[in-house]
């Protein structure tokens, strides 16, 4: 893909959310995981919000996205970790 036909420019902060079942390391594992994709990462940059009976847990990240490719690996890993159900 042409970086011209993008519709976000980079680099920016993109938003990521990402939801699975409530586990006490889910949020430092999903830290971790983002840390190698966007060094300039930190727990800051992150929302965590329960699901209603707490089931789950839901993410919101923020990343500092330098390229397609650097969000496409992200979405690919966050994506394959066993911890993770959603990312979107």
């Amino acid at each position: 893909m042409d970086p011209k036909d993008s519709l976000i420019e980079y680099p920016s902060d993109f938003p990521i959310k990402v939801m699975g079942p409530t586990h006490d390391d889910f949020a430092a594992t999903i830290i971790e995981v983002v840390t190698i994709h966007d060094p300039t990462f930190h727990e800051g940059k992150m929302e965590v919000r329960p699901s209603a009976k707490g089931a789950y847990t839901g993410l919101t990240v923020i990343v500092r996205a330098t390229s397609r490719e650097m969000l496409d690996n992200l979405y690919r890993e966050l994506s394959s970790h066993p911890m993770v159900k959603i990312v979107l």
